[in-house]
């Protein structure tokens, strides 16, 4: 069969300790049935991994941070677009989907660059400062949770959550405090890394598990595959995982989905309590780094996702195989100072 060309833009090549999701995404497109991926790797850091693995990614482009705005981000996609003539863009950072997200329809109307994500309010609607609105919204579990602003605020809320409580930033980062004084040190440290607010929440013990999966954006759950964490990094994530064969999990993902309508690829993160039941601790409105597990269980997400970007029908896995494991390793890039002044001087590579 005659695979279709296309283009696709993909962030998120930090595959580091603390991995970005990119390089899996990377991975899947290129293993697609369907389509002969070019891809153009978008960085914010000149040290991302992913620039340099060329049998992966075609070529690079630097892109200004979030925190530099819409407009700079859309001149700067204006520039890739008029050398590469992109089809798609995979966005795989949260704190760049705001401004993505945003710039959607433009991308679609003035360059035919299709996105899949949720509109604005289903993506804020998920946020951990109003997850367990999500949850009662969306008939699962959350634990308590409170959004503070000041480490002033820890006392009273320590007192109404108990202690253990999970001390959280707005997009990355948690550590579960024993004691007041763990939590103010823990608010510190996570306000200077990633600013406020923080997310005080209550802690629920047993076993974490995680599911990555995708929705159409009207109620269907196109794919769905659990996993638990065999081992776990200081940086509390997974090095390696295994796809478990859990109904009662897919139940509540498909449910999540369907309530929520979202469009696009998520990860959910739960805790299955030692009584059974599931919380869930997050939702993060993108492919998780381990979504490359999912396409050795039988079901290509992100290739589901470029489908879905392009208007295609895209008909609902059924199956999946359990008892599969995903381990993960680091090696040594070998890299020229001539590629590393490249993209540090042009912002290409």
């Amino acid at each position: 069969m005659n695979r279709r060309k296309i283009t696709v833009a993909v962030s998120g090549l930090n595959n580091i300790d603390s991995p970005g999701p990119g390089i899996p995404v990377i991975r899947a497109l290129k293993e697609s049935t369907e389509f002969d991926v070019r891809i153009i790797g978008l960085s914010y850091e000149t040290l991302e991994p992913g620039l340099y693995m060329h049998d992966l990614v075609d070529k690079s482009y630097s892109i200004p941070l979030p925190s530099s705005g819409m407009d700079s981000l859309l001149v700067r996609l204006e520039y890739i677009h008029s050398r590469e003539k992109l089809d798609v863009i995979i966005p795989n950072f949260d704190a760049e989907l705001h401004s993505f997200i945003k710039l959607g329809p433009i991308l679609k109307s003035s360059y035919n660059i299709a996105t899949f994500m949720p509109d604005l309010e289903t993506f804020e609607s998920r946020h951990k400062s109003v997850l367990y609105e999500f949850g009662e919204k969306n008939e699962v579990k959350v634990p308590k949770a409170k959004m503070i602003y000041s480490p002033a605020e820890i006392g009273a809320i320590g007192q109404e959550l108990g202690y253990p409580l999970v001390v959280k930033g707005k997009y990355y980062d948690a550590s579960i405090a024993a004691t007041p004084e763990q939590a103010v040190n823990y608010f510190h440290k996570i306000a200077n890394k990633w600013g406020l607010p923080i997310i005080l929440q209550e802690f629920v013990s047993g076993n974490e598990v995680n599911v990555t999966a995708i929705g159409d954006g009207n109620g269907n759950c196109i794919g769905a595959v659990p996993m638990r964490k065999l081992y776990i990094t200081d940086k509390g994530k997974a090095w390696a995982g295994i796809s478990l064969l859990d109904e009662e999990l897919i139940k509540i993902a498909n449910r999540v989905i369907a309530n929520s309508k979202w469009r696009g690829g998520c990860e959910l993160e739960f805790i299955k309590s030692k009584e059974g039941e599931y919380y869930l601790l997050e939702m993060n409105p993108r492919f998780p780094a381990w979504v490359y597990l999912a396409v050795g269980c039988g079901q290509n997400h992100p290739e589901a996702l470029v489908k879905l970007a392009l208007g295609e029908d895209v008909k609902p896995y059924e199956t999946y195989e359990s008892g599969k494991l995903f381990v993960r390793y680091s090696f040594d890039q070998i890299v020229s100072l001539q590629e590393y002044e490249k993209i540090s001087t042009l912002g290409e590579l």
